[in-house]
């Protein structure tokens, strides 16, 4: 269900360029829902199992969608808008499992499916580079000044604060995901 989850993630982002001005995911053969394109041997493979042999928290990832923004008509909004389109399709995916769930056949994998996609986006949604929230919350400012120093230095410390995010901030993402899902399975007065 990850992998499946991760590939519409990806194909999204690439099928949004594509509505945007971008042909390059499918000149690269991205556009489709194989995960053999999509997945990486470290980020899909290697890194989750030492992960879940070491016991801690799993994550993983998937080779980019690659896009040119010099392709795309506005590029802030556009980037913005090729960034955004993961993340809502995992919010589509999850509000679309939890109405079936909720409604028509209460299958637990079902469940899974919900989770990992709220898990992605959340996740996703946070601003740090290389995440997709990056790009959205970077095109909401200026950029110049200030938020152009802050936004380079988010990008050449990237895997420094992503790591800490994991490791200390973990427990409130989890928390959003927690309280998304709740909202999303009824629990919560929807």
């Amino acid at each position: 269900m990850l992998i499946f989850s991760v590939v519409i993630h990806e194909v999204s982002h690439g099928y949004m360029a594509e509505r945007l001005g971008d042909n390059t995911a499918r000149l690269a053969g991205r556009l489709t829902l194989n995960p053999i394109k999509h997945l990486d041997p470290v980020g899909s493979f290697l890194v989750p199992a030492v992960l879940a042999y070491l016991g801690g928290v799993v994550f993983g990832w998937a080779r980019p969608v690659p896009y040119n923004p010099r392709n795309l008509r506005n590029l802030r909004r556009d980037e913005a808008l090729v960034a955004a389109a993961g993340p809502i399709s995992n919010i589509i995916i999850s509000v679309a499992f939890a109405l079936i769930y909720r409604n028509i056949l209460d299958v637990s994998l079902f469940v899974i499916i919900i989770q990992i996609n709220l898990s992605l986006a959340v996740f996703n949604l946070i601003p740090i580079p290389p995440l997709d929230g990056s790009k959205i919350f970077f095109a909401l400012l200026p950029q110049r000044g200030l938020f152009l120093e802050i936004r380079n230095a988010l990008e050449g410390q990237w895997f420094i604060i992503l790591l800490l995010i994991i490791f200390l901030g973990l427990d409130f993402v989890s928390w959003v995901i927690f309280m998304v899902y709740r909202l999303l399975m009824g629990e919560m007065g929807l």
